[in-house]
């Protein structure tokens, strides 16, 4: 009995692991529905309040320029010169066009929803100008397809552990700091970034996968 209950565990497991992409895919998919459901509702003023709440509340100068900083990491300027440096520094052609490719359609992605829910922006405390609707927030949304297919690629093809680990955290952090500048900044609802990372993520996951679907055919 001991056993079966163990082999079913196992192969459950394995199950999971095999479609680990779709099953991820999903759940930020529903996450990301069920968000903008709220915010379609307009039910989701008390999250958005609580999020820049919090992100807002040691406030200073220096905080602001920080801010300032991290969010033109994901601005269109910067990352058009991180992709084409990279477009030239790596060998492999179909990497290099990869990401050329994938920060282009993440954009566009986000063009095509925003224009679609067409979300006004916060306008009581703005820290810095910014145009066009809200939701999702761009920057949190083309930073995490950007920076996280960054971490997939260096996971997948650096062999060095140390390099591996040390990157993957420092990118990490990087996206989760361009969420949280676009909240403290005024120019974004906290729902707004946390629906950009949802549709980003699941988008990553097919993204990959085709990717990955396209290599083994080969």
């Amino acid at each position: 009995m001991i056993n079966k209950v163990s082999n079913m565990i196992d192969r459950l497991i394995d199950i999971i692991w095999i479609n680990r992409r779709v099953i991820v895919m999903l759940l930020f998919s529903i996450l990301f529905i069920a968000i903008l459901d709220n915010v379609v509702d307009e039910d989701i003023y008390n999250f958005d309040v609580a999020g820049y709440e919090f992100v807002t509340s040691d406030m200073s100068e220096t905080m602001t320029f920080f801010a300032k900083i991290i969010t033109r990491m994901a601005s269109p300027v910067i990352l058009g010169l991180i992709a084409f440096s990279l477009f030239f520094a790596i060998k492999d052609k179909k990497i290099r066009w990869s990401i050329i490719i994938n920060a282009i359609v993440a954009a566009l992605l986000n063009f095509l929803i925003k224009n679609i829910i067409q979300r006004p922006r916060p306008i009581g405390h703005r820290l810095i100008d910014e145009n066009g609707y809200s939701f999702p927030s761009g920057h949190s949304m083309v930073s995490m397809a950007f920076y996280g297919y960054l971490i997939y690629i260096i996971n997948k093809k650096v062999e060095s552990k140390t390099i591996r680990i040390i990157s993957t955290i420092l990118l990490s952090v990087l996206i989760v700091l361009i969420g949280l500048s676009r909240i403290y900044l005024g120019v974004h609802y906290t729902s707004d970034v946390c629906g950009g990372f949802c549709v980003a993520l699941s988008y990553l996951m097919l993204y990959t996968g085709i990717l990955k679907w396209m290599d083994e055919r080969k």
